[in-house]
């Protein structure tokens, strides 16, 4: 089935490719993008970081953020896909690493399914390629029983692959990267031949901070990337931002209520996450014990997401505190025995305390008894 089909019984694919998604807007930038264009890229870099950052061209097109942070940082990273080097995109759970490699290969290449995922399962022919056994045994080595890994694919045209999760891959199977990454070259020693990547080919991995010595880089592979960390958003009107949008996108694909409906808890959700993984309260006068979870950005979308399912189903279609109470004890309390410690220690020093949080006090309360 072609990219873009429907799926399932005759309807539209859940998630669509970001490519397929935002392609007005690839086709608006590219229409006006009058800039230089490294060799096969579908936009010059200074569209690239426009499709990521947002703006509004000439004709009047909105291209909407698919990042909010700092342009440097998307700066760094669309620059380094135009150098020999490769790009790591490093931070913690939760700050966007998968989505921006995404959207980079949607917006250079126009496909970010040059994908491998990385597990700690993931074997050498998922970097370099495999074999068809039955045409190898019928009719033995040759080009014709290959199966091209999608790193390889890129190579042959020029486009960019997608590592996600590295530092998850065992570490043998990490350095298969180094002779592509250095050399940009992918021998196939059992046919004597080799495929040599051609102008455009470059790879995007993600790595979060957490991984940090499951399987850690060697420095040789190191060396080949750029890394650029991604950090969580600076400010609580930034998080805010980010989760509102991502959650306007992921509910009009799930037919869910609007979210401006919903912007006051969006705002409780947020602040409760940037308190408990900060340590301390918005305006700094309290201390608060940490849970053993991250709290991420993702986490918090992941649980207004939910919310608004509940109102939709549930409730009067209007996002209330009783709809993401249960998702927020949920992320919070991943360890029973210290976690629900500190959240009830948190609802009760700071929540109930809290100036028109009464309401959010006692939803918590109710799923947390």
């Amino acid at each position: 089935m072609p990219k873009g089909a429907d799926g399932g019984a005759g309807g539209a694919v859940l998630r669509p490719h970001a490519e397929e998604t935002f392609a007005d807007e690839l086709a608006a930038l590219a229409a006006a993008d009058d800039r230089p264009r490294p060799e096969r890229w579908r936009l010059s870099p200074w569209a690239v970081a426009t499709y990521l950052l947002g703006g509004t061209l000439p004709d009047g097109t909105v291209v909407t953020p698919k990042y909010v942070g700092p342009r440097r940082i998307v700066e760094v990273a669309v620059t380094t896909l135009a150098t020999d080097r490769a790009l790591l995109l490093l931070g913690v759970p939760g700050t966007a690493k998968t989505w921006v490699s995404e959207h980079l290969a949607a917006a250079v290449s126009g496909d970010s399914t040059l994908l491998v995922q990385g597990t700690a399962g993931t074997p050498e022919e998922a970097i370099r390629y495999g074999w068809n056994y039955a045409r190898l045994l019928a009719d033995g080595p040759g080009r014709e029983a290959l199966v091209p890994s999608p790193v390889m694919r890129a190579m042959a045209c020029g486009a960019t692959a997608r590592i996600e999760e590295l530092t998850r891959i065992p570490a043998d199977v990490q350095d298969t990267l180094i002779t592509i990454l250095s050399e940009k070259t992918l021998p196939i020693p059992e046919l004597g031949e080799e495929v040599q990547a051609v102008r455009g080919f470059n790879l995007i991995a993600t790595a979060n901070d957490r991984d940090r010595g499951v399987n850690d880089l060697s420095s040789a592979l190191r060396r080949r990337f750029n890394t650029v960390v991604l950090p969580l958003p600076g400010t609580p009107d930034a998080e805010v931002e980010i989760v509102s949008r991502r959650v306007g996108q992921l509910g009009r694909s799930l037919d869910l209520p609007a979210v401006p409906e919903g912007l006051d808890e969006i705002r409780r959700v947020v602040t409760v996450f940037r308190e408990l993984r900060d340590g301390v309260t918005e305006d700094g006068r309290t201390k608060v014990k940490s849970p053993s979870g991250t709290l991420s950005t993702a986490e918090a979308i992941s649980v207004v997401t939910n919310g608004l399912a509940l109102a939709a189903h549930f409730g009067d279609g209007v996002l209330r505190p009783g709809d993401v109470a249960a998702g927020l004890l949920g992320a919070v309390v991943r360890d029973p025995a210290t976690d629900r410690v500190v959240w009830q220690e948190y609802l009760e020093t700071v929540v109930r305390e809290r100036d028109g949080w009464k309401d959010f006090y006692r939803a918590c309360r109710e799923v947390t008894a």
